[in-house]
């Protein structure tokens, strides 16, 4: 395999290992730096030049883009999926995780845990926010920051006020989140390739100190996590479009929920606290991978005429509850379930006795206008109030103040 390395800092721990990883098991490996790709754009023939020439061919990529080089990082990832190389991270999937808010909006759509968040721009609305997540104390985030930069703990509602009236007369963007008190002070990082934790750590503030990053003085030690952690880790970097992760998660009372899923975790604080070889698990996963590739279904699959991949939802009261797959008759409408979600639980490729039940989700590929005509008219979801209802506000829009 010709792999290339996309980093700025080849003397860096992480790409230090990871091309160290690469040569040991026999792989040609190159670090590219980022900054020095030049993109062509033309008909049917993307292309990419490195220094001022054409860019040889490679087999995989391996993306370590910083928080400082997101869109131009992004861009050359993507130019090298437009070429049919694969990469370790997807260019989408990078996008998703730099942006707190993305990647947060992303995830509260599906069963996994998060700390209720929420993103205000007008001074009206700061405090029914902070209400809105429990009070005071709470977490107050920049949206792009890394190794705990931009994250600051308010311990009382004039504090917060404050800090995020200061942050937005600076034009900065910030999330306020709920403070999980039973976790202050640690968290833990499992780091996920391909469809599994290949290692994970927790960290624990020192001090006063209520951030727990190696970065900050934390200390770590190796954590042996329960499949409820393990799976959630997974699906978590699997819904943000990541294969290589390291998913930050806080220990609550009601389970794992998620901080930050990261698409350039390092390697050298789990590494040493772990004595594991991950940059060896990341370069055999991309190997496998570049021998026998994942094809992304929503791509490939529809471009034939009249076929697509959608997600039917089975609701209460539906006529398929209570019948199994094979009773559906999905299969004699030529639709094919491949995936049954089922609250946090995902059972691919279901068999034909499997029974339906409310709630469950089928991913299925088949006939597009069938597929439509067993989706129920679309029905408003019901929202919980998390608040007393306030009183009718005046519903006259007004110009937006620049």
């Amino acid at each position: 395999m010709k792999l290339g390395i996309l980093s700025r800092n080849r003397h860096c721990y992480s790409t230090r290992r990871l091309r160290e990883a690469a040569e040991q098991r026999g792989h040609k490996v190159r670090v590219l730096d980022t900054l020095k790709f030049a993109i062509d754009l033309e008909q049917g023939e993307p292309d990419l030049y490195y220094h001022q020439k054409q860019l040889s061919h490679y087999d995989a990529v391996l993306p370590r883009i910083g928080a400082s080089i997101t869109y131009f990082g992004t861009a050359v990832v993507r130019q090298f999926e437009q070429m049919d190389v694969f990469c370790g991270n997807s260019s989408a999937g990078i996008a998703n995780s730099r942006d707190k808010l993305r990647s947060l909006q992303i995830l509260s759509k599906h069963h996994i845990g998060i700390p209720e968040t929420t993103f205000v721009r007008d001074k009206k609305d700061v405090l029914p926010a902070i209400e809105r997540v429990g009070g005071a104390p709470v977490i107050i985030k920049l949206l792009e920051g890394t190794q705990g930069v931009g994250v600051i703990l308010a311990d009382s509602v004039k504090v917060a006020e404050a800090i995020i009236e200061t942050l937005q007369s600076a034009r900065q963007s910030v999330l306020v989140q709920k403070f999980v008190a039973e976790s202050k002070g640690r968290d833990v990082r499992a780091f996920v390739v391909g469809d599994r934790v290949v290692a994970a750590m927790r960290r624990v503030a020192q001090g006063q100190e209520f951030r727990s990053n190696v970065h900050r003085g934390g200390r770590t030690e190796v954590v042996e996590l329960d499949d409820d952690y393990k799976a959630t880790a997974v699906r978590a970097a699997q819904i943000m479009g990541l294969r290589v992760a390291g998913v930050d998660m806080l220990e609550s009372n009601s389970g794992p929920q998620i901080m930050e899923v990261n698409s350039s975790p390092g390697l050298e604080g789990i590494e040493t606290c772990t004595q594991l070889d991950i940059a060896g698990a990341v370069i055999d996963y991309i190997a496998a991978q570049v021998d026998f590739p994942e094809i992304d279904l929503r791509q490939r699959l529809t471009v034939s005429s009249g076929y697509g991949v959608t997600e039917i939802h089975i609701p209460e009261g539906s006529d398929y509850v209570g019948k199994t797959v094979q009773e559906s008759g999905l299969r004699e409408k030529d639709i094919n379930a491949l995936t049954l979600y089922r609250g946090t639980t995902v059972i691919p490729n279901p068999r034909a006795d499997r029974e339906l039940e409310a709630g469950d989700r089928l991913l299925c590929f088949g006939k597009l206008e069938r597929m439509r005509a067993m989706v129920p008219e679309r029905t408003r979801r019901r929202r919980r109030p998390k608040v007393k209802d306030l009183p009718p506000q005046d519903d006259q829009s007004h110009e937006d103040k620049e």
